[in-house]
């Protein structure tokens, strides 16, 4: 009696850890942006205000605070093989007022490049390298990547993907049309990486962007529950 008292005790124990663990972290999400030469000054003001908004929405700041804390956010810009820079450093998402800070810090940020090349290879790298900085076992790990154009400069993204570092690791794409070559299928077949990875398209270009990112922050703050053998 005693010894079955005791595999109770343990296994409640256990379980109580594991609640903990997730609570601490349910998502880190490593969001980059696109600062490659193909983006001008005004796409560029419509990408980072467009996630400012969003991260603003009380629909998202619904999602972000269900489980206060339990959100991790970092955003850094990318272009070319050497040029990629954090520009929010990973923050622990437990109140409005951290979402809010993250936001402003957006809003005055500047771009430091213009000039430069599409590396999403090396962009890519580098988000999943952030996240051993991330200070908690997610249960998660997301890397948003946006971007406008396929990759021209150093690794590609495929062979990039298949390097150990991104396992467990969910990379989502958030395409903007209206470059040659159309990078939408670039991003489905070398992008997108991982469990429950998706991809959604700006099909109007850089307008569409605000109400993308929107919903690419729900959808990955709050993904959707799939059911096994329901549906068809």
């Amino acid at each position: 009696m005693k010894a079955a008292l005791a595999l109770i005790v343990a296994a409640s124990l256990y379980a109580s850890a594991g609640a903990a663990r997730a609570a601490e972290c349910a998502l880190a999400l490593a969001l980059a942006l696109d600062i490659s030469s193909s983006v001008n000054a005004r796409e560029y003001e419509i990408q980072k205000g467009g996630l400012s908004a969003a991260l603003r929405h009380p629909d998202v700041r619904s999602a972000i605070l269900a489980e206060p804390g339990s959100v991790r956010i970092t955003v850094y810009e990318w272009s070319g093989w050497q040029q990629q820079d954090v520009i929010a450093d990973w923050a622990v998402m437990e109140s409005e007022a951290d979402i809010d800070a993250l936001a402003f810090r957006l809003d005055r940020h500047s771009r430091r490049y213009a000039e430069f090349s599409t590396a999403l290879g090396e962009a890519l790298d580098f988000g999943a390298k952030l996240f051993s900085k991330v200070g908690a076992t997610c249960a998660r790990r997301v890397i948003d990547v946006s971007g406008d154009g396929v990759n021209n400069d150093g690794v590609s993204p495929a062979s990039t993907l298949g390097d150990r570092l991104f396992r467990g690791i969910t990379v989502n794409g958030l395409v903007i049309k209206g470059a040659s070559p159309d990078p939408e299928t670039h991003y489905r077949q070398e992008v997108i990486w991982g469990p429950g990875a998706f991809l959604m398209v700006a099909r109007n270009g850089f307008d569409d962007y605000p109400d993308m990112i929107l919903g690419k922050l729900l959808r990955e703050i709050q993904p959707p529950l799939f059911v096994s053998g329901a549906g068809g």
